[in-house]
């Protein structure tokens, strides 16, 4: 190369390194503005979906800028925000939008951090006056709350019963560590869920002080994506946020941060609920902006050490009798200013210095050898393939997606190019980074200072734990020993050791109204073709048949339980690690199921991977593997994290849940040393290999980006080749039914002031899809209910959920489930308060206007739903599963519209009975409940 050349190529290298420094643009397909008062608004058309709109008023105003005197009340403010404002007094906002198919709490909801509160509500589009609704609220919400000192006192009980929720050993750790990771900061003192002190005692004035103070338009924004005019909401939201104001004196918004001290800091806690001890070192480090190409270049670097150390801490898990029973590390965000690196590693029982030097080692090995260069072409592959399918749904994109980036950007001034400038960055980008540079990062990661060690433990084993000078010369240890430099195995083979001999499509029909074809295949399989354009590269399948472990006894039903892991033990020529490398940068997922009454395989995957996907399929059928050192590392690792299992109050209240529903069968028992000892491999295997054998009784659906003569070949090789003996096998009615009677029950574990209540009543359902609407109707106002009556007016809880669950097979079914948390002292209250709404509606139906609520938010929802392509499928393989109708479905809308309150009543009357009712209560240690039957 001559001189001229050299130097040509060195202003070329200076030029594309000096663009690394230029920052990255906004998507120019969004419209920013600014208004006089400092008030932000981000506005996107977007049509994903269709006649929907999301709207999120985002304040940068969160729990570090709290008083003393007003530690909670940030959140506090979140929750008034919905109990009256200037236009929608009291909870008539919430009202009014639920009249309108919206939702509270899965729709309409809000959330307060540390720095930040921010308020979301979708609502739909095809009306005007909707979307002018939609603006009217975030303008109230901004700076029009009204703050009623009665609402206020509502509301107090409300919140401590939030409060109540987040009670346990979690929460009695953090307590402890929390000051010491923020490093004594102003965080270690602003959780935002506030103290109790403050919540229950504070002066309405404070509250008001706060929101004066920084409800303000200069720290606010606007976010507006869905299917509008734009240039129609930009000037709606000119003519209604520009009289928002500033204080005239007011307070500067300090940017807090969390210092770097260079120290070291080591915490040991015990708890009587903890069930596993764990040790997680964290090593702090400046926060990675994302704002220039240089900044956005670094964090590919580091999600692609994540991949690598990930990788080898999950090969470890594979190897005999692995050190611990799960580890990992990687680089992330962590709190304010501050990134982190942790490492985390859960202990076998009394082997925390084992495990932990083990994991110690895999990370020291990294950053003493660094990685290699398969390594990182492979995480480059898996990276790009991420961005790749992004790129491809780019036109798909949901508007909640374009708003969490714009959130960011106004928080953070985080960049929000938009999909096709990142793509073309990261091709740019990606084949910059080199295996020397990434592993000088990693060793940059993994410095000497700034480094916590918090470790968690049970009780018991306080006396087992290590000082921080035993826990630091592990660390020390590990650093002396020599170790080799990493080295894997890359399997050369193919997954299969020869291709399958075709078979035929014997027989297709179409079904136009459904735009559904369904073949029956020369080996009797039926497959179903659903095509969609919801997506752009997706298609989603599912193979089912009749049989699961129903078909075994009791003796032997653990090890056919146990037939879901012989899938982990990998297919065809590859073993689980190979795998895992051969599914790098693929997007496609296959897994097969052993289920109580079926047999299955569920999988996804894109156009081009879907012969991929297929051909694992294939091979999960008939080639299965066993695994030896797999299957006993499963069962060593099942039997050390039963060893403080029941000192979880919540595992113990689920494993007596599980045994009363099922009223003590075998089949539900909770997991023990001895069932799990029933667990035998060559059963497992046999079993899995007998569920797999004949795919004359399966019937397969396809959903998605289908070309239906496209796949023809593939389904005649992958499909129409699989074994098949004509079984025809059915499940086996185990008759686990609910029992019938009433049954009251308590559990007493934990030491916290909380009760966890659930109720139940069921019976026999005659199914059908009108009924099973009906039934929905029935708990979506119960739910109403019970959210205006045991939360908004009695106060004793945060959150009460209403489940129902109906079955046609073996018998009809149906069960409906009440559950809420609360104080131990008010359970009787609130379970008779539940029980009284539920006499209510079987005297005298629910009212008008909550079923008109259920309609509009069913026919909302149903609108959405209608157009996922997750929604069809599941819709379409239930149906079969049900031998019901396909066609059920296009008498939706009738059967929604032509429903009244009297058939909500009678569908109250003839199943909610009181006679097949259970009560189970979770109580703490010591408190007994009135009326309980152990």
């Amino acid at each position: 190369m001559n001189i001229k050349k050299i130097i040509a190529t060195a202003l070329l290298l200076i030029a594309f390194y000096q663009g690394w420094a230029q920052l990255i643009p906004l998507d120019p397909n969004v419209r920013t503005g600014k208004l006089s008062n400092g008030f932000t608004y981000y506005i996107r058309h977007n049509e994903e979906p269709k006649n929907r709109v999301v709207f999120y008023l985002v304040n940068k105003v969160g729990s570090v800028l709290e008083d003393d005197d007003q530690q909670g009340l940030a959140h506090f403010m979140e929750h008034m925000s919905f109990n009256g404002t200037k236009n929608f007094p009291k909870n008539q906002l919430v009202d009014y939008l639920q009249k309108a198919g919206v939702r509270f709490g899965a729709d309409l909801n809000a959330s307060t951090s540390f720095d930040e509160t921010i308020y979301q509500l979708p609502v739909p589009s095809d009306k005007p006056e909707i979307v002018q609704l939609g603006l009217q609220i975030m303008r109230d919400w901004a700076q029009d709350a009204i703050l009623d000192s009665t609402e206020i006192e509502k509301e107090r009980g409300i919140v401590m019963e939030e409060m109540r929720l987040g009670k346990g050993a979690a929460d009695r750790l953090r307590t402890k560590y929390f000051p010491i990771i923020v490093n004594k900061s102003i965080y270690a003192s602003r959780l935002p869920i506030g103290i109790p002190n403050v919540i229950t005692k504070f002066k309405p004035s404070a509250i008001q002080r706060f929101y004066h103070d920084w409800y303000r338009p200069n720290l606010q924004a606007l976010i507006v994506v869905g299917d509008i005019d734009v240039d129609a909401i930009e000037r709606n939201i000119k003519d209604k946020f520009s009289d928002l104001k500033n204080p005239d004196k007011e307070k500067p918004r300090p940017a807090y941060e969390i210092p770097l001290t260079g120290m070291n800091q080591f915490i040991a806690m015990t708890d009587p609920e903890v069930t596993a001890t764990s040790a997680e070192l964290i090593i702090k480090q400046p926060k990675l902006d994302l704002h220039t190409v240089e900044n956005y270049r670094q964090s590919i670097a580091r999600e692609l050490i994540n991949i690598m150390i990930g990788d080898r801490y999950s090969e470890v898990q594979r190897q005999p009798n692995p050190p611990y029973l799960n580890a990992g590390a990687a680089i992330g965000g962590f709190i304010a200013n501050l990134d982190n690196y942790s490492l985390t590693v859960t202990a076998k029982p009394g082997e925390l210095e084992n495990g932990f030097k083990a994991a110690w080692r895999i990370n020291e090995q990294a950053r003493r050898y660094g990685f290699t260069a398969t390594e990182l072409e492979r995480a480059k592959t898996v990276y790009f393939s991420q961005i790749n399918a992004s790129w491809k749904e780019k036109s798909k994109t949901s508007s909640e997606g374009y708003v969490n980036e714009y959130v960011q950007h106004f928080l953070k001034g985080t960049a929000a190019p938009g999909i096709d400038f990142e793509y073309a960055l990261v091709k740019d980008l990606l084949p910059t980074l080199s295996v020397d540079e990434l592993n000088t990062s990693f060793k940059k990661m993994i410095k000497t200072g700034d480094r916590d060690i918090l470790i968690t433990a049970p009780e018991k084993d306080k006396t087992l734990l290590p000082t921080q000078k035993a826990f630091m010369s592990w660390i020390a240890a590990v650093e002396k020993e020599k170790l080799t430099a990493y080295h894997e195995e890359v399997s050369t083979k193919n997954l299969l050791d020869k291709a399958p001999v075709a078979g035929k499509i014997s027989k297709t029909e179409y079904n136009k109204a459904l735009n559904i074809t369904t073949m029956i295949l020369s080996n009797g399989v039926k497959v179903l073709l659903k095509p969609t354009d919801f997506r752009n590269d997706e298609i989603i399948f599912t193979g089912v048949s009749e049989g699961g472990t129903s078909l075994y006894s009791d003796a032997d039903f653990r090890s056919a339980e146990a037939a879901n892991l012989i899938p982990s033990f990998g297919a065809g020529n590859y073993d689980d690690a190979a795998i895992s490398k051969y599914l790098a940068g693929k997007q496609f997922s296959v897994r097969p199921v052993v289920n109580e009454r079926q047999q299955g395989i569920n999988g996804s995957s894109t156009v081009e991977d879907l012969e991929q996907a297929l051909q694992l399929m294939y091979a999960y059928f008939t080639q299965p593997r066993k695994d030896t050192v797999l299957f006993n590392n499963f069962m060593a690792r099942s039997k050390a994290a039963l060893a403080n299992a029941q000192r979880d109050p919540t595992k113990a209240f689920n494993d007596t849940v599980s045994a009363v529903l099922s009223n003590y069968n075998v089949r539900r028992a909770p997991q023990t040393i001895a069932t799990i000892d029933q667990i035998d491999l060559d059963k497992a295997f046999k079993i899995y290999q007998e569920r797999f054998s004949d795919a004359s009784g399966f019937t397969f659906v396809f959903t998605g980006s289908i070309d239906t003569n496209a796949i023809k070949p593939l389904l005649e090789r992958y499909i129409a080749s699989l074994p098949a003996l004509d079984k025809k096998e059915q499940a086996r009615d185990l008759n686990l039914e609910i029992p019938a009677g009433k049954i009251t029950k308590a559990v007493h574990r934990g030491t916290e002031d909380k009760a966890s209540v659930l109720l139940v009543l069921s019976g026999p359902f005659d199914y059908s899809f009108e009924n099973e609407l009906k039934m929905d109707a029935l708990k979506e106002n119960i739910q109403i209910r019970l959210l205006e009556r045991l939360r908004e007016d009695e106060g004793g809880v945060y959150s009460p959920r209403v489940g129902v669950a109906t079955t046609k097979l073996p018998h009809g079914r149906f069960s409906l489930t009440i559950s809420f948390g609360c104080a131990p002292q008010n359970v009787e209250n609130l379970i008779a308060s539940a029980m009284d709404e539920i006499s209510k509606i079987r005297t005298s139906g629910p009212s008008q206007v909550n079923l008109e609520k259920f309609k509009a938010e069913t026919q909302r929802s149903i609108e959405l739903q209608l157009k996922s392509n997750n929604f069809w499928h599941n819709y379409v393989v239930e149906q079969l599963l049900n031998s019901e109708p396909l066609e059920a479905i296009g008498q939706y809308n009738y059967i929604l519209g032509k429903m009244t309150v009297a058939d909500v009543q009678e569908t109250a009357n003839k199943y909610l009975s009181d006679k097949n009712f259970i009560r189970i209560v979770l109580l703490p240690n010591g408190k007994a409940q009135k009326g309980s039957k152990k």
